[in-house]
């Protein structure tokens, strides 16, 4: 068996699309394009590249794109001031904090200040709530792109047996919530787990997110399962390569995405998605 590719540039072009026509019909009717407001602090190399994803992608979606690029002394209160800025401007309808933030920073502190209405990361904790809770509003991005991945397979996934590798606040924990929600029996490992082969080898479905080249085994991969891998990392030679052995585990599964060209477009597609929702249940 030779896996199907699941083809995250395709799809996310296909969720872009989409969210251009909610757009523009919004436009057409007078009313006004969505604005996400994306604050940046610091330099770091990685979260740039992801910041201009997300600005290419808001003109490809017609979302007006407002940049805050901050340096990386910018003091917490200074930070706390701008987004409770941002909360109060009517015109602005989602706002994201790109992480990691500088250490001097609380994370949890910026986030919880965001109004959960206009969190299209989705990492707000009432947001996190309402997922657990089975009444989602905005979902964090990754996991409700994996879930739009998941259902190109046309896979049901009711019952399946689903391994999450990975618990962490941003993938892993609020993606076992959406594989719950998909009503599937959902196991969630991490660094303390025990027989972690046994547990892939018995898995219908293996999203994979712990940042870690090649970790999750490709003889580890059940004969026809679907296999979502989160991770990307930059080897020595300068190559991206995902935490799944990719070229043995195509060889067992029956879908399977690649790194890059997977998850990571997803992600941003998907926060495309959560602006235009944030926009429609403010603003109508």
């Amino acid at each position: 068996m030779t896996a199907q590719i699941l083809d995250g540039k395709a799809i996310s072009q296909e969720l872009i699309a989409g969210v251009r026509a909610r757009v523009d019909a919004r436009v057409a009717a007078g009313k006004p394009a969505p604005q996400l407001a994306v604050i940046l602090v610091g330099s770091d190399p990685a979260s740039q590249v992801y910041v201009g994803n997300k600005k290419r992608q808001c003109e490809n979606a017609g979302i007006r794109s407002l940049a805050f690029d901050l340096p990386a002394e910018t003091s917490e209160q200074e930070l706390l001031d701008l987004v409770a800025k941002l909360n109060a401007d009517e015109d602005v309808d989602g706002i994201l904090v790109q992480l990691p933030l500088p250490k001097h920073l609380d994370g949890d502190k910026i986030i919880e200040l965001i109004d959960p209405n206009k969190d299209v990361d989705g990492f707000h904790p009432y947001n996190i709530g309402r997922l657990t809770l089975k009444m989602p509003l905005l979902r964090p991005c990754t996991p409700r792109g994996v879930m739009t991945l998941l259902e190109k397979t046309g896979i049901d996934l009711v019952g399946k047996d689903a391994v999450v590798i990975g618990a962490s606040n941003i993938v892993g924990r609020p993606q076992a919530l959406e594989l719950l929600l998909a009503r599937a029996t959902v196991t969630v490992c991490h660094s303390k787990t025990k027989d972690l082969a046994d547990k892939v080898r018995g898995a219908d479905v293996v999203v994979a997110g712990v940042g870690i080249p090649n970790f999750v085994k490709g003889e580890w991969i059940k004969e026809g399962a679907v296999v979502i891998d989160v991770g990307i990392n930059r080897l020595e030679s300068g190559k991206l390569c995902g935490d799944v052995e990719f070229d043995t585990a195509k060889e067992r599964a029956s879908w399977i995405t690649p790194v890059p060209g997977g998850v990571g477009l997803m992600t941003v597609a998907t926060l495309m998605q959560n602006t235009i929702d944030a926009c429609e249940k403010r603003r109508g």
